[in-house]
């Protein structure tokens, strides 16, 4: 029986993710900044251990616990919407910290692994974003466009010992809290300064009333479909959204 570790299985796309692998059968360790056991169901293949993917110690923790795996899925993520000159630097670094440099540490803590044993899949989970122009995510899609290139080069370093390297980009999950925790608690005023506001509110009001859109479901499923691909896909959109935006470009 294989088993999958998850990134921020809390809640969205790492919980989904965590159910579908878990309801096909696998060994399931959903990691989490802080454990709640009340989100997923008990089950002696299911286990959650703490994970922040910006501490090393933490990281060290979490591998050492979860023991021999066969996926890795880097899905702990931080939004951000904003407008990048009313941004402060320090928000540029804490996203990063998560969204790039968080993927780039735990995907090294495993590769010696998969490498010795010849065998193993690292999916990381980036963004429709990278996959067209969209305002208010300058700093976003810089975060998930270098995990992009990360795992192109890294897929061909890895070909060689039999490990393969994917990217899930999903679309728009307007069914997610993304909205909320993208502000990072600041008001829209703090975030948007005055002459980017009318800019801001309609951009706002097209990402939030699109009817299109993309379900957790959508994204598990493409999980899935990238743990088992073989033919050497690297890019994975999920949802229709995604799909439109792979398509036209």
């Amino acid at each position: 029986m294989k088993t999958i570790l998850i990134t921020g299985s809390s809640s969205g796309y790492g919980r989904e993710t965590a159910l579908h692998f878990h309801n096909q059968g696998w060994n399931v360790i959903a990691t989490m900044r802080t454990p709640r056991p009340d989100v997923l169901p008990e089950s002696d293949r299911l286990r959650i251990i703490e994970l922040d993917v910006t501490k090393p110690d933490s990281i060290t923790a979490a591998f050492e616990a979860a023991g021999p795996i066969d996926v890795l899925v880097n899905n702990a993520g931080v939004p951000s919407i904003s407008v990048f000159e009313g941004t402060p630097m320090t928000r540029v670094r804490e996203v990063f910290e998560t969204n790039t440099f968080g993927v780039m540490a735990t995907t090294q803590a495993v590769l010696p692994r998969f490498r010795e044993r010849g065998s193993g899949v690292i999916v990381n989970v980036t963004s429709s974003v990278v996959l067209g122009d969209m305002p208010l995510s300058a700093l976003y899609k810089a975060s998930k466009m270098a995990i992009e290139g990360f795992t192109s080069s890294l897929a061909l370093e890895l070909a060689p010992f039999g490990v393969r390297a994917k990217t899930v980009e999903p679309g728009a999950c307007l069914t997610t809290s993304f909205a909320a925790k993208a502000t990072n608690g600041a008001s829209p005023d703090e975030l948007v300064p005055a002459p980017y506001a009318e800019f801001a509110r309609k951009a706002m009001g097209e990402f939030t009333g699109q009817a299109v859109f993309t379900k957790e479901s959508d994204v598990a499923k493409r999980v899935w479909e990238a743990v088992h691909d073989m033919t050497g896909q690297l890019q994975f959109p999920a949802g229709p959204d995604a799909v439109r935006l792979s398509r036209a470009k």
